[in-house]
């Protein structure tokens, strides 16, 4: 039976997203914390290619989810589980695309253009304001610690099904962890 896991593309999709999140959030804090120099405008043109690449790869995931439907949940799920669930995803798939979006915004509205991998420079998004692009900062950070807090409760919840539930719903997402039992 292979329709209970997702496809590898998915699997690929949904791993290199979370390495990435996992990898641009303490380069965030880092970064902005830190006093202006050449390495704080490197770090930030590191994290800002991190986001445009996060947006671009959930866009993918997204058109990749509406061509080929996830696997379903157990039918024996409770019900709440299952609302929960979507209603994770929904919000998670939401701010992997806010996220990014709401840091280009802010940096179009501070006047530094994105330029992605130093080579390629993306159109601003917005006029250049100062006012906008601080309320945009204060916006970008709360859909982080947002997405923060998702993340957590995802990977919580894969944990318990795994460790606790013991029902395979983490091996759906895993590749080579062998047939569902």
């Amino acid at each position: 039976m292979k329709d209970w896991r997702y496809t590898p593309t998915a699997v690929v999709l949904h791993n290199l997203i979370a390495g990435l999140i996992v990898a641009t959030f303490p380069l965030g804090l880092y970064m902005s914390d830190m006093a202006l120099s050449p390495r704080k405008l490197q770090l930030y043109s590191y994290h800002k290619w991190t986001g445009i690449v996060i947006l671009l790869l959930a866009i993918l995931r997204l058109l990749w989810r509406a061509a080929h439907r996830p696997p379903a949940l157990p039918a024996d799920m409770p019900h709440l589980q299952v609302s929960g669930a979507h209603a994770t995803h929904f919000a998670l798939y939401g701010l992997m695309l806010a996220v990014p979006l709401s840091g280009w915004l802010m940096s179009s509205a501070l006047g530094f253009q994105v330029v992605l991998f130093g080579v390629l420079p993306l159109p601003d998004l917005i006029a250049a304001n100062k006012a906008t692009g601080h309320s945009l900062r204060s916006l970008h950070e709360w859909l982080n610690y947002s997405l923060l807090v998702l993340v957590m409760l995802h990977v919580g919840a894969a944990l318990y099904h795994q460790f606790i539930l013991r029902d395979g719903i983490l091996r759906r997402m895993a590749l080579g962890w062998g047939e569902r039992k």
